[in-house]
């Protein structure tokens, strides 16, 4: 298989992959799926071989260099610290994957992972003045360099000297380990069972026989096997890498993000690292835009929910709030409320901690406390830009509440979340937060309480007549709109489903229109019981009745029900 040789980056890359095939280093297939990979996410070849783990750092490092003919350093070559610091700032090498060696005569020496990054290159050289040369350097060893020029940058710290035992040598070592082709398969297959899954969550449980790992899958956990121990620090560096988190540090938690291609599309992965008995957790929660439908039908909601939503979002100087539990699906609530209306003639704001998925034509600003852009100093900020709709991640503090209803009162449609169980306790959370009760009534107009169960799969899903027993004590006859006897629908499990007997999750949703009688209440600072009952009065359901109401649909099961909103 002979490739053509082009001048340029392309040339370079197309000798680089003839010089793998030749000296057999990468197989044919394995280098066209590289191809196809690097097309997808328009990056370059080299980090394409190491993202798919078809190559090891080192071995594409010294590849890299005979084929392009260049210096190949390691990393007792790269000086600690590194000259002209004071140019090339450590965070614009860390992105870069680059390290400057030496400079002699006004020409840098840059080792670069990639060394065909032309744009790397040219920020070197305007930074620097003048000319640059390019050797190359595996990643592990760049990593290794940045990471002692950094402790050498940094201001002298008290330290227990056990700490220091052995750590220059076992901080390398879990950088060499995190560059091996096991271990990036590893990884990369990981991920991609996850994405491809459906999956919303890994975890990394470290243990004395390894790294157990779980997919959360519809909200449940599925045991997805064991990382062995002599690759689970490797697969741990491998991540923290990845994320750009210290290596070294294994005392303390680390939060990070990335951002990579999966079958042709973004996926961004946010990674928590947490230290354990047994060794370091990690838990990555994926971020699929592509996986996340912003349609009101899509998600569940009825008809009539639907029509209800979109008249609350028809006006403004009001506020409507989503509640539920960590996990209830009130952000992709949130986004569908935020896709639903007309962004080309609004101005459109979110503040969120973090933000999960990118929206279009929406300014989105992501909190951070530690340098004070809180959600109150942001929320301020952002009423300066002339907002229409603004979104806000979560009311949790007194604060945040105020400078909300104030923004509803000026004239904004204020969409926010809070953390209660039902819709009629987030009139009495607001007070406890300290809002008056005339500013409540004044400004809350909805209220809308969801929980997430799953659908079953529609392949093997089964249906058997209800016992009488549990018809009389939910009340299903009640809420059967069919004639003759009451049928329930029960998993069983298939091939499409995985053996669950479920697929997909889909919203059961409580909604509380604010009307005079309740606003009423609330000026009268009624208990939550007392406006859930005139609420229900006024034609509001419960969470679990519109969950039976799915479940003799034949979209849940019973059980899922009452798991999820068995006291609603």
């Amino acid at each position: 298989m002979d490739l053509p040789v082009e001048d340029g980056a392309a040339g370079a890359e197309r000798r680089l992959a003839q010089h793998l095939l030749d000296r057999g280093l990468v197989a044919a297939p394995a280098l066209a799926r590289a191809e196809e990979a690097r097309r997808a996410a328009n990056e370059a070849l080299i980090p394409a071989l190491l993202t798919l783990g078809l190559i090891g750092e080192d071995a594409l490092a010294a590849a890299a260099a005979e084929a392009l003919s260049l210096p190949l350093l390691g990393r007792d070559d790269l000086p600690s610290p590194p000259p002209l610091l004071d140019r090339l700032p450590l965070r614009f090498l860390r992105r870069a994957r680059a390290y400057p060696v030496r400079q002699e005569q006004g020409q840098l020496l840059l080792a670069l992972a990639d060394p065909l990054d032309g744009f790397a290159v040219q920020a070197a050289a305007l930074a620097t003045g003048g000319p640059v040369a390019v050797a190359v350097a595996a990643p592990a060893a760049i990593e290794a360099a940045l990471a002692r020029a950094e402790e050498s940058a940094a201001p002298a710290e008290a330290v227990p000297v056990e700490s220091l035992l052995g750590a220059p040598e076992d901080a390398d070592r879990l950088r060499d380990q995190a560059s091996e082709a096991p271990v990036i398969r590893h990884v990369n297959t990981l991920i991609l069972q996850a994405v491809e899954g459906g999956a919303s969550d890994i975890h990394l449980e470290p243990s004395e026989a390894g790294l157990r790992t779980r997919l959360r899958v519809d909200g449940m956990l599925k045991d997805a096997g064991t990382v062995p121990r002599a690759l689970g620090a490797g697969v741990v560096s491998r991540l923290k890498i990845m994320a750009r988190l210290d290596v070294a540090e294994r005392r303390l938690p680390q939060d990070g993000r990335m951002r990579l291609a999966v079958r042709g599309r973004d996926v961004d992965l946010r990674v928590s690292v947490i230290p354990a008995l047994d060794g370091e957790g990690v838990v990555l929660r994926i971020l699929d835009r592509g996986a996340v439908s912003l349609d009101f039908e899509a998600l569940g909601f009825s008809p009539a929910e639907i029509a209800a939503l979109r008249e609350l979002l028809g006006q403004t100087s009001r506020m409507v709030l989503v509640t539920g539990p960590t996990g209830s699906g009130k952000t992709t609530t949130l986004y569908a409320a935020l896709n639903s209306v007309d962004r080309e003639t609004l101005k459109v704001c979110t503040i969120e901690d973090p933000v999960e998925y990118r929206l279009e034509g929406v300014s989105q600003v992501q909190v951070r406390p530690q340098i004070g852009l809180t959600f109150p100093n942001a929320l301020r900020a952002m009423l300066r830009h002339d907002p229409d709709v603004m979104l806000v991640g979560e009311i949790r503090d007194p604060e945040t509440a105020e400078v909300a209803v104030q923004a509803a009162l000026t004239g904004h449609l204020v969409l926010a979340t809070l953390h209660t169980n039902d819709a009629p306790s987030a009139v009495t959370r607001l007070m406890d937060l300290g809002v008056p009760e005339y500013l409540i009534a004044s400004v809350l107009r909805g209220v809308l309480a969801q929980r997430l169960v799953r659908t079953l799969c529609p392949e093997c899903r089964e249906a058997r007549e209800a016992p009488a027993p549990l018809v009389q004590r939910l009340g299903l006859d009640r809420l059967h709109e069919g004639e003759g006897p009451i049928r329930l629908w029960h998993p069983r499990g298939c091939a499409a489903c995985g053996g669950s007997g479920y697929r997909g999750r889909t919203t059961i949703l409580q909604v509380m229109n604010l009307g005079p009688g309740l606003r009423d209440l609330i000026l009268r600072r009624a208990d939550a019981g007392t406006i859930g009952e005139a609420a229900e009065r006024e034609g509001m359901s419960g969470l679990r009745e519109a969950g039976l109401r799915k479940a003799l649909a034949g979209v849940t099961t019973v059980e899922e029900v009452l798991r999820v909103a068995g006291g609603s």
